[in-house]
């Protein structure tokens, strides 16, 4: 087996490692393994090439892994409920109290509830302030 060989195994294995653990450490280690490999395809000594990969780790380390972990950081986007539902205006199409009421918004109907234990009556305009599980909590 050649040394490109073992090293994309062990750039492989450093992915599989990754993925169980996503640390963003890994995945430099992984990088400067892949690299190492398509040295190792034109040099043969590990001599060249284990300082090669310490060389390529450092690097991936010190300047991939900060603007990795920065975007990871910054990646914290609002999905799903939060982005679609909170904070939007929603129709009440049936009384809301602090038991019961029904509101549409987006052609849907939601089941909903005034946390303040106001009455909001049908038509009124609601503000979605949050959500547990399949309830809305409205606010006017």
């Amino acid at each position: 087996m050649g040394h490109w060989q073992l090293l994309i195994i062990a750039g492989a294995v450093f992915i599989i490692i990754e993925m169980l653990t996503p640390v963003l450490f890994f995945l430099n280690l992984a990088l400067a393994c892949f690299l190492t490999a398509v040295l190792a395809v034109f040099v043969f000594d590990w001599n060249i090439l284990i300082p090669s990969f310490i060389a390529f780790s450092a690097m991936f380390l010190l300047f991939l892994r900060p603007l990795l972990l920065k975007t990871k950081q910054n990646g914290d986007t609002k999905t799903g409920m939060e982005e679609k539902y909170i904070g939007k205006v929603a129709k009440v199409t049936e009384t809301v109290t602090d038991k019961s009421g029904l509101v549409s918004i987006y052609d849907e109907r939601w089941n909903a509830r005034c946390e303040n234990g106001e009455e909001i009556p049908v038509g009124s305009e609601v503000k979605i302030v949050r959500y547990e599980s399949l309830m809305l909590y409205v606010q006017k």
